[in-house]
């Protein structure tokens, strides 16, 4: 049994491209595409269901040249979890503190960067580019250029 606080990175059913000093992640389940600035893409590929939150700690130090709180990864932990990122949810230990009080203290101290995720929703594959003029009146499809004519004449519309 896997303990329950090894974070393991969510990667089935996702489009992942690394670039310089980020990892984009779209998410083919939820239409909604990530943003992991570099903080977060390392800790996020450390999930690998063998690092404890201490061994990510100690990774980022190492990567980073200097000493990396834990409440940094929890962090990240929280947010990848509330963007769906990791296979399990985790719950963050941040010691009676709160979320806010977590990120001044750890920003205060950081050398590196605060992990941030920057989420958006994309349109589906079939909306996408799509020129459709949505709700205006229509008689027939060919009046909708890229979508249908829904309902009835008179009150039938693009969609």
């Amino acid at each position: 049994m896997k303990d329950s606080q090894i974070p393991v990175a969510r990667k089935e059913g996702m489009v992942i491209q690394e670039m310089p000093n980020e990892v984009l992640v779209y998410d083919l389940e939820t239409n909604k595409a990530h943003c992991l600035n570099q903080t977060a893409a390392t800790i996020w590929k450390s999930c690998d269901g063998s690092n404890s939150v201490t061994d990510i700690s100690k990774l980022l130090a190492k990567t980073s040249g200097s000493a990396v709180e834990e409440d940094l990864i929890w962090l990240a932990i929280d947010q990848l979890n509330e963007k769906n990122l990791l296979e399990t949810q985790i719950a963050p230990k941040f010691n009676g503190q709160t979320r806010r009080e977590v990120i001044k203290k750890v920003g205060l101290a950081a050398v590196i960067a605060l992990p941030i995720i920057s989420s958006l929703a994309a349109p589906k594959a079939a909306h996408a580019g799509s020129q459709c003029p949505v709700g205006d009146p229509c008689t027939t499809s060919a009046d909708c250029p890229n979508c249908a004519c829904l309902g009835t004449p008179p009150n039938a519309v693009c969609g």
